[in-house]
């Protein structure tokens, strides 16, 4: 064994490392008579290139691995098998006509899941591929495998992230590793609130489904508690432009609140916010399966983020007043319609609209989002669910709001 790294600091964690590469040795017995021992400069983690056989890898391996095994070991940092892909289609031939596949990356560790001690974190695909050739067909060839030891949370977020990164990977499954590196309390309230089904994880990719993804649970809290800085006065003569999340990276607005919000996880308004936008999610999207016809579209529409967004805003807006926030927290128990009828939003429009425009809850700029909070600032008024009136008014509404601002505006560089 020969270490490419002559830094004296780091002779105990070397010592750790020269243990796990012996047993890798021993369980793997890979290609290679001489291992090289590398270190990534950038976060000082120790790793080996190397060989394994098709049948060492895939009895020993997993692709099933979380980021944190210690505190969140139930979750998982790998994005899911994509199996109808074309790509995994052609993947999946090549293995069984022979292919050696390279670039697979795996962390090697003993502390948990001892049965497969290999852990793959990158290029889960490319290990099904061998697995089902090896399986079916026994072809079993020696596959390039990138192996790293004895890392921490910190260096395994690292390894996963730069593992995960490419132009096709979801800026949704980033979000999700950097949230579980931070610990659970964003999911653990999303699963409180009913976002999130018991044990269920984040979505690691925003499609047509019922699960809610990171960057949406950030935006629902962002957008609550800054509607909550205004009183009805206040907001009468405010730009409402409800918060959604950045993603694939850091948020620094994210970042404060999570790290300076007293409070944050037990706030009992914002809780009640949270289980109410459940209800009305839940039953938007039982109305549409119920149908003969479905609408995934219309089914998931409490997931589009500038209405998610601008509900959550209003929420906030509505926190002195009981009575307004009632009606519009009981937009989830309107009956024989879908409680954001969605028909009615499709049919929003102002003026000044392009001619593609498709309808309110169909883009997320600010105009959408303003005009959306206008429309359930409005339906909270008297109640009674959101219909086409409503909607029209709540557009022009939002217009009518933003000239008198600008004639505010004007007004004040005159004194």
């Amino acid at each position: 064994m020969k270490f490419i790294d002559d830094n004296s600091r780091r002779k105990r964690k070397r010592e750790i490392v020269e243990s796990d590469v012996l047993s890798f040795d021993t369980n793997f017995d890979p290609l290679e008579e001489t291992t090289i021992v590398m270190i990534d400069r950038c976060t000082n983690a120790f790793y080996i290139e190397t060989y394994i056989l098709a049948e060492k890898l895939i009895s020993l391996s997993t692709i099933d691995v979380p980021l944190d095994p210690i505190e969140q070991a139930e979750y998982r940092a790998n994005r899911g098998i994509v199996e109808d892909h074309s790509a995994f289609v052609k993947m999946k031939e090549d293995a069984k006509d022979g292919r050696t596949f390279s670039n697979l990356v795996a962390e090697y560790n003993l502390e948990f899941d001892e049965d497969f001690p290999l852990k793959i974190i990158g290029g889960q695909h490319r290990f099904i591929a061998i697995k089902e050739a090896f399986e079916e067909d026994e072809i079993n060839n020696y596959h390039n495998v990138k192996v790293y030891f004895a890392l921490d949370n910190n260096q395994r977020l690292d390894v996963q992230l730069i593992s995960n990164t490419n132009i096709a990977t979801s800026s949704d499954l980033l979000d999700r590793m950097f949230e579980t590196l931070k610990g659970p309390e964003l999911r653990d309230w999303c699963q409180k609130v009913g976002l999130l089904e018991k044990d269920q994880d984040f979505a690691d990719k925003k499609q047509r489904t019922s699960q809610i993804t990171v960057r949406l649970a950030r935006s629902f809290i962002m957008s609550y508690l800054d509607g909550r800085k205004f009183k009805k006065k206040k907001y009468d003569n405010v730009n409402p432009i409800p918060i959604i999340a950045k993603t694939g990276g850091l948020d620094e607005k994210w970042e404060q609140i999570r790290n300076k919000e007293k409070n944050l996880w037990t706030d009992q308004d914002l809780i009640k916010a949270g289980r109410q936008y459940a209800k009305l999610h839940a039953k938007q999207k039982e109305y549409y399966e119920k149908k003969r016809k479905k609408n995934l579209e219309y089914a998931n529409k409490a997931l589009n983020y500038a209405i998610l967004a601008s509900w959550a805003y209003i929420a906030g807006v509505l926190q002195n007043n009981p009575t307004r926030l009632k009606r519009h927290y009981d937009l989830a128990i309107i009956k024989n319609i879908d409680p954001l009828n969605s028909p009615a939003l499709a049919k929003g429009r102002h003026k000044t609209d392009p001619e593609n425009y498709r309808g309110l809850g169909t883009r997320t700029d600010k105009k959408e989002r303003g005009r959306l909070s206008e429309v359930f600032y409005l339906q909270a008024e008297k109640g009674g669910g959101i219909s086409k009136p409503v909607v029209d008014l709540g557009v022009k509404k939002y217009h009518a709001k933003l000239a008198n601002i600008e004639v505010m505006e004007a007004e004040k560089k005159l004194d």
